[in-house]
């Protein structure tokens, strides 16, 4: 398998170490925040915001708001993916991290139920909303930035972005953490839940520091010069429709598996009657191994495809499902620790870590931004819903058989998508991507 030689300007390596920095720790700050919110979701805000329900139902509907913020990250894709396409990556990236660190300052400044009453709640679906836009605009930004930036082993740069996910798991459930250890319970459900939240200014000032010192991408510059502007989400809906909808697809099963291992499995193993701590300690854990998985299994793909790597973890994730709940329920903390690292770290990484370059070879430059960030965005939606609907499988009384065979069906539906997508591992983002993408379009 061949690919463009590497760039020797110097200049040229200096920014793609650039970009990758920025995207990963843009990517971080965004996840931190994001994820900050479905580990709360879990273990806070079904006492604080939904008091007066039954716990049950508290954990339904705290699920609820936290769909939410998935079902607006799509808005976010489309929205800035048409200004990214049109103006440049890097002004949205700027964007999308100041919306993003202000609206997780203001849910860790907002009022409970007991204060406000329904407002409350209300109050916390709007930012949680504010969240989706926002990281609905960064991810597809921050991969393009490392992606366009690269000449080589571009699914090893593009990873870092994915990375960037499990890296704001792993700091939110620390500083969740040592919060709840600092405070002790009471005070941790009264106020100590907010200093996570609060924490999001002095990440958004890092972050903006280092983006500002990016360039805009080489292929998009040049795209500009050379490639009359169209509006991007027509240009993807007209010439990139089966694309899109396999891209859809692919991502579909990632994100299902994805929301049952980062945040349903939190109250499903308290439920079951794990301490929360330890349960957040496995999911350190977990999330650490993910970081050196996603980024290893990405650089692979460089090697055979994006394809076979995405076919492996998806096989494995259908059969991971069936394994997964009963080693929880077996009380065991150390097959507790073996579900969630195998099953995060390992499968789920194999699957879910070549998307991030696969997203951006499946459209070309002028569409790229808004291609990648709706495909993988509605694709995210999975991870929003599957912690609802599992949460209510449950509730109405049906088994975990029932939730292994929904993760199941996820998985089936990326196998069967990314066989019907061409290899794109090969292709070039520069100035034969038009060309090289149509292709893609029609495999």
């Amino acid at each position: 398998m061949t690919h463009p030689h590497p760039d020797r300007h110097p200049s040229r390596h200096g920014q793609l170490r650039r970009a990758v920095l920025s995207s990963y720790l843009g990517s971080v700050i965004e996840y931190y925040d994001f994820l900050l919110y479905a580990t709360a979701s879990a273990v806070v805000f079904n006492k604080v915001f939904f008091a007066n329900l039954d716990p049950l139902v508290g954990t339904v509907a705290s699920f609820g708001t936290l769909a939410t913020g998935y079902f607006a990250r799509p808005l976010g894709g489309i929205l800035f993916g048409h200004f990214g396409d049109r103006i440049g990556r890097k002004r949205m990236l700027v964007l999308s991290m100041t919306m993003m660190g202000l609206g997780s300052t203001l849910i860790g400044l907002l009022p409970t139920s007991a204060q406000i009453g329904a407002w409350a709640p209300v109050l916390l679906v709007v930012l949680r909303v504010v969240q989706g836009v926002a990281v609905g605009g960064e991810w597809g930004g921050a991969v393009l930035m490392s992606a366009e930036h690269a000449t080589s082993r571009r699914g090893l740069w593009a990873s870092f972005t994915n990375a960037g996910a499990p890296s704001g798991m792993v700091l939110s459930t620390l500083v969740l953490a040592v919060s709840a250890g600092a405070t002790g319970e009471q005070a941790f459900l009264a106020w100590g839940w907010r200093i996570p939240f609060l924490l999001s200014v002095v990440l958004l000032a890092v972050g903006l520091f280092v983006r500002a010192r990016v360039t805009e991408t080489p292929v998009f510059t040049e795209a500009v010069r050379t490639t009359p502007a169209t509006p991007p989400l027509l240009d993807v809906l007209r010439n990139h429709p089966r694309n899109l909808l396999l891209s859809i697809g692919v991502g579909f099963g990632a994100f299902i598996a994805q929301g049952t291992l980062t945040t349903f499995v939190i109250s499903y193993a308290v439920q079951a009657g794990f301490p929360r701590q330890t349960v957040l300690n496995a999911l350190t854990v977990s999330s650490v191994a993910a970081i050196a998985g996603i980024i290893g299994f990405s650089a692979l793909s460089d090697r055979f495809g994006r394809r076979p790597l995405v076919l492996a973890g998806a096989a494995a994730m259908a059969v991971w499902a069936f394994l997964l709940f009963p080693l929880i329920d077996s009380g065991s903390t150390f097959l507790l620790a073996v579900a969630v690292v195998v099953g995060q770290g390992v499968v789920h990484a194999c699957m879910y870590g070549p998307l991030a370059a696969l997203y951006t070879e499946l459209f070309s430059t002028r569409a790229r931004y808004t291609g990648a960030s709706l495909g993988y965005q509605i694709a995210g939606i999975g991870a929003g819903v599957s912690p609802v609907v599992f949460a209510s499988v449950l509730a109405g009384g049906a088994g975990t058989t029932t939730v292994s065979i929904i993760i199941a069906a996820g998985c089936v539906l990326t196998i069967a998508c990314i066989l019907a997508l061409r290899e794109t591992a090969t292709l070039d983002l520069g100035g034969s991507t038009e060309t090289s993408a149509a292709p893609a379009a029609r495999a």
